[in-house]
């Protein structure tokens, strides 16, 4: 909105500020290069090992890959105002104690305080990184220890087992053959894009990436935005909390520990710029994909699972030196 309460849009912001979505070479070249990168991963590895390109494999895979996806895709959204968020992974297990918590009163109780406390959390993040100027890295980093605390202290350090059946049925269940998580994270991937591609929450999220002071002047409320998407951030890790709840049957204070960087990872390789203003919460599905198609294949080939986080590392720095090329050549 502008100061005078008008919408702002895509004519109305300057060239500063506004999204190359539309699509310079380098940009669609660097999308197709991050899906055939994928397409190529699966290809290798399929020929590396029959077991991987099965059917029942391949959604594993999808399953294995759908909470980091939900996260990813939250974090999208903050690393294209050019922040990040470091305490999803907290946020993961505090939501998820206090949902498991409070599934005993019904359903959607347990569901909804577990939102609303992801939301909470996201929203003191916004508030400490917009109204307070705090760096975002910092903010983030505290937090992320305060809400693993918190969730410790809630449950006094132990787990909470005895998840309702229909909750698990609800969050990692089948339907139609395909498993919920998949559908959850598909329709929330799905939802996000749309909203980048044709609200003007999407628009200003771009607009303050691209160039906060231009956004500024183009009457975005840059606080709010910001807000906004450290909200959503938290509400899509509280959604992964309830997912990893579902699927192990049990809810822990250290559950979601080294998410965020999973997130970031998937992010980045996904089309997300770190240096802000791009980025697509589909892109973030892929990102997921790969770094999931790539743990389970080194798996298949009986890699041990330290030389598995060194290979996720790489591509992961491959992925930002692409970016930075791809903006060098612009």
């Amino acid at each position: 909105m502008t100061a005078n309460g008008a919408t702002t849009n895509a004519a109305a912001l300057p060239d500063g500020v506004r999204s190359d979505r539309g699509g310079p070479r380098t940009e669609w070249a660097r999308r197709a290069g991050v899906a055939l990168g994928c397409i190529a991963l699966f290809v290798g590895f399929s020929a590396l090992t029959s077991t991987f390109y099965q059917p029942a494999n391949l959604l594993d895979i999808m399953l294995q890959s759908s909470i980091n996806a939900v996260i990813a895709v939250g974090m999208t959204l903050v690393v294209m105002t050019r922040g990040i968020d470091l305490s999803v992974g907290s946020i993961v297990g505090a939501s998820s104690m206090v949902a498991a918590s409070m599934l005993p009163h019904g359903l959607w109780v347990g569901v909804g305080a577990g939102v609303a406390v992801g939301f909470l959390c996201g929203l003191i993040n916004g508030a400490l990184v917009a109204k307070l100027k705090l760096p975002d890295f910092i903010v983030t980093l505290g937090t992320m220890s305060v809400y693993r605390g918190a969730a410790l202290i809630y449950a006094d350090g132990k787990p909470i087992y005895g998840i309702d059946r229909t909750f698990r049925a609800v969050f990692a269940g089948e339907l139609l053959g395909v498993p919920t998580p998949v559908l959850i994270a598909l329709a929330i991937a799905g939802l996000a894009y749309l909203m980048i591609r044709f609200a003007t929450l999407g628009e200003q999220i771009i607009a303050v990436g691209g160039n906060e002071e231009a956004a500024k002047l183009s009457g975005v409320d840059v606080d709010r935005v910001k807000i906004s998407v450290y909200a959503l951030s938290g509400v899509l890790a509280s959604l992964a909390g309830l997912i990893l709840v579902a699927r192990i049957g049990a809810a822990e204070p250290i559950g979601g520990t080294g998410f965020e960087l999973q997130a970031v990872g998937a992010a980045v390789i996904g089309g997300a710029s770190l240096f802000g203003g791009e980025g697509n919460p589909l892109g973030s599905l892929v990102g997921a994909l790969t770094l999931g198609a790539l743990r389970n294949g080194l798996t298949l080939l009986n890699v041990p699972s330290f030389w598995q986080f060194v290979a996720t590392g790489v591509v992961v720095i491959l992925a930002v030196l692409a970016d930075q090329t791809t903006r060098r050549r612009r």
